[in-house]
């Protein structure tokens, strides 16, 4: 992974070309106010005044030239010059006329790539100056938090299962002074019924597994992270069709943000007792396959009639949200790549967002509008508990009808959280169909700086 710290400088003047970032409105009379050369530029670049036109812009001397960029998006976007930082020349810039801000995120973000599977010529460093140094740390870790997740979820299922999760959880912990617990084979079998239930079917070497990570001072508030690490879902025996098999490799996701999260909040030393827990598994075929109409233990007592392998994910985390609460946090965070149906209903880029508690909510939608990693609240509907009713168990895990599926999933995890804990179900997409700048098509955090930006409000 690239070194983001490399891409971004304090500014004390030393050389560097200009970026002039020229909003569309503004683009005619700051072109009447260029000399003659800029103007011809301009023209021979066919620059109209459209978002995204862009013209190398040459300057008094042969080697001297800056960039000018045409952009609608203010100076809080983080995108505002990512269209910049990979296809510039190797070398140092600055920002004409105003500080970079938010935009160094999207500066360096452009600059990452997945490189593990094809041979990529090596490129130089565009580095960023900016007059706001004590920016920078905080950027990098935002940068490489994101950067983390979309390498993770990218990673080929064949080299990213289970054991690589707890791998990484163990890379964490060794950077933080943290400590990981692992719980498999038969402890995870009487412990986390349901996690092992989901994850029986697959290999040995690929066996379910509940990897907690604990950090930070036990007289601090304690905050749970818990991510769904389904690394591969076949559907179980409820088969995926091909097409809807291509993807899942992403199935760990939510993981992945947990991950991500987790790391920052260590990173920056937050006031916090941090528990991050991560059900990891492959919902695999074999003969040892959970089977629909199985009633499945949970660790809380409650029985679940499986009506649907494939709504495995909800399962796994039942399991490590008991656990999470035993341990009496002030606030329970949960990731997931849980529904298709928060997908229908709201697209790859907002996270279906689920929230017992309404200044949670409220807070966590202000994050993500003040970062710009937007969420969209979707509500616990009582009116649909009923449709988890089972005739031989205490509920189902997936209703018939298919019927507002984001919020009846949401709803099921919310048997596993009393309602004194605050708590947040993320249902989040962590892959992006078509890539914008700064923003490759692959893996993505979605919902990551929002969550971060609440946690950092708490509790710095």
């Amino acid at each position: 992974m690239i070194d983001f710290s490399t891409l971004l400088a304090p500014d004390r003047g030393q050389p560097a070309r200009d970026i002039h970032v020229v909003h569309p409105d503004a683009f005619g009379d700051w072109l009447a106010r260029q000399p003659p050369r800029i103007r011809t530029a301009v023209a021979a670049n066919r620059v109209s005044g459209k978002a995204g036109n862009r013209a190398v812009l040459p300057g008094e001397g042969a080697e001297d030239w800056s960039m000018l960029l045409v952009c609608d998006e203010d100076a809080a976007s983080p995108w505002r010059i990512a269209s910049l930082g990979d296809g510039l020349p190797e070398g140092t810039y600055r920002l004409a006329g105003g500080e970079p801000g938010a935009a160094m995120l999207g500066w360096c973000l452009a600059q990452h790539r997945f490189t593990r599977y094809k041979a990529t010529e090596p490129v130089g460093a565009r580095v960023l100056l900016t007059g706001e140094p004590a920016r920078i740390e905080e950027v990098v870790r935002l940068a490489h938090a994101t950067a983390l997740v979309r390498t993770l979820v990218d990673t080929a299922a064949a080299d990213m299962g289970p054991a690589e999760l707890e791998a990484e959880a163990d890379r964490l912990a060794l950077a933080h002074d943290a400590k990981v617990t692992v719980t498999r084979g038969d402890a995870l079998a009487t412990g986390y019924p349901m996690i092992h239930a989901v994850g029986q079917a697959a290999t040995r070497e690929r066996g379910p597994r509940l990897i907690e990570l604990e950090w930070g001072d036990p007289a601090h508030p304690r905050i749970a992270i818990v991510g769904k690490g389904v690394c591969f879902d076949t559907g179980g025996l409820d088969l995926k069709p091909s097409a809807g098999m291509r993807l899942m490799k992403k199935d760990m996701g939510g993981a992945a943000h947990a991950l991500a999260l987790a790391g920052l909040v260590m990173a920056a030393r937050l006031k916090v007792r941090l528990h991050l827990l991560i059900p990891a598994v492959e919902n695999a075929v074999s003969a040892a396959a959970f089977r629909p109409g199985d009633v499945l233990a949970t660790r809380l007592g409650l029985t679940v009639e499986n009506t649907n392998t494939d709504a495995e994910g909800r399962l796994v985390l039942g399991d490590a949200l008991t656990k999470a609460v035993e341990g009496a946090p002030d606030l329970i965070l949960d990731f997931a790549t849980l529904t298709g149906a928060a997908r229908v209903a709201l697209g790859p880029d907002l996270p279906a967002t689920f929230a017992n508690d309404e200044a949670l909510a409220a807070e966590l939608l202000a994050a993500g509008d003040a970062v710009r990693d937007p969420l969209w609240r979707l509500p616990l509907w009582d009116g649909y508990d009923d449709m988890l009713k089972s005739d031989v168990a205490d509920m189902v895990n997936a209703p018939d009808g298919g019927f507002a599926g984001a919020i009846t999933a949401a709803l099921f995890l919310r048997r596993f959280v009393p309602a004194g804990i605050p708590w947040a179900h993320l249902d989040t997409f962590a892959w992006r169909p078509v890539g914008k700048p700064g923003r490759p098509k692959g893996g993505d955090a979605y919902g990551l700086r929002a969550t971060w930006a609440l946690l950092k409000g708490r509790f710095s």
